[in-house]
């Protein structure tokens, strides 16, 4: 059976809270399938894999649980590193819910797990605490203390008749290409959106709380809605044709918005701030789905507000003009 388009409300609404005590996973999400990575950003190789391990829980009536690691377990061994992350974990659990999965062990990567030895990890997580039937990962997948244990040590486990046991081969692109995290997070560095897309399947969205500024933006004429993006990977510095989704709706809205430290006012923290088109309301405090569409022009620094104000004027006709453009 293919992963079904879900409306991703409805599936919400059925998904089961994510878990990340291993010892405390509810019995309905016990001896299934489980799909296994960091999955980062749900990128069409992720889909692959998961639509793989969703075909094999089909056939055998089991359910399809999907385990992944909070923090990512770059971020825990780099701390305090350049943040990279495509997809922080409510983004990743809404577009695993877009596929059809219900339950979701995002478990606490921390000392202790990362001390595990591959035969620890496989006793005190795959087979007692999920109770999985069967594995299915990538074919470079590594695991356990020091990364010693790979797809060879999963098939050994398998053929010991401890879970059944399936490896993906990387999915191409383009017949050579390999879907990758890494390939999205460079299309992404240097703006290309449209690409970037592609190999996701999806826009990619920063996703975060909308928190108060310094309400320049609204003393110009132009109110912002504004997002710290610390964990997340930063897009080039500059204005942006977006579109956007605030909590609670379900429609998406135009807008302009510019990333980055302001440099007439010079800011610590680079910040997104969205300038919704046709909008009043106030929505501090809710998340906000930011999807940048085109990247229109640099960072720049300018002599007077007046002639800011003048930009500003134009860089939301030319995020209009754009967003028409690609029927947005």
């Amino acid at each position: 059976m293919g992963i079904m388009g879900h409306n991703s409300e409805e599936v919400q609404k059925t998904m089961d809270e994510l878990h990340n005590n291993i010892d405390n996973i509810p019995p309905r999400a016990r001896g299934g399938v489980v799909a296994i990575g960091n999955f980062d950003g749900v990128h069409l190789g992720h889909r692959a894999l998961v639509q793989a391990a969703k075909d094999i829980a089909d056939k055998g009536g089991a359910p399809l649980c999907v385990l992944t690691f909070e923090p990512h377990p770059r971020e825990f061994f780099q701390k305090g590193g350049e943040a990279f992350r495509l997809t922080l974990l409510p983004a990743k659990r809404r577009l695993l819910s877009e596929l059809g999965v219900r339950h979701v062990v995002a478990l606490n990567f921390d000392e202790k797990l990362a001390g595990l030895s591959a035969d620890e990890f496989i006793e005190q997580v795959l087979v007692k605490g999920l109770g999985a039937r069967h594995i299915v990962t990538g074919s470079d997948f590594a695991f356990g203390r020091g990364r010693s244990g790979n797809v060879a040590t999963l098939q050994k486990a398998s053929q010991e008749g401890r879970f059944g046991f399936t490896a993906i081969d990387p999915v191409r692109c383009d017949g050579s290409e390999v879907y990758s995290s890494t390939r999205v997070r460079a299309l992404l560095q240097a703006g290309k959106f449209g690409d970037a897309a592609a190999l996701l399947g999806h826009p990619w969205e920063i996703e975060a709380e909308v928190v108060h500024g310094d309400k320049r933006g609204r003393d110009l004429g132009y109110p912002t809605a504004n997002q710290r993006v610390s964990r997340c990977l930063k897009p080039p510095y500059g204005v942006y044709a977006v579109r956007v989704m605030i909590e609670g709706e379900t429609v998406w809205r135009r807008g302009a918005a510019n990333f980055g430290i302001r440099p007439m006012f010079r800011i610590e923290e680079p910040i997104f701030e969205t300038y919704i088109f046709d909008f009043a309301g106030d929505i501090y405090g809710k998340t906000m789905r930011v999807q940048p569409i085109a990247h229109l022009r640099p960072e720049m620094a300018f002599n007077g507000l007046e002639a800011l104000k003048e930009r500003i004027k134009q860089d939301c006709v030319d995020a209009q003009a754009v967003l028409k453009s690609t029927g947005l």
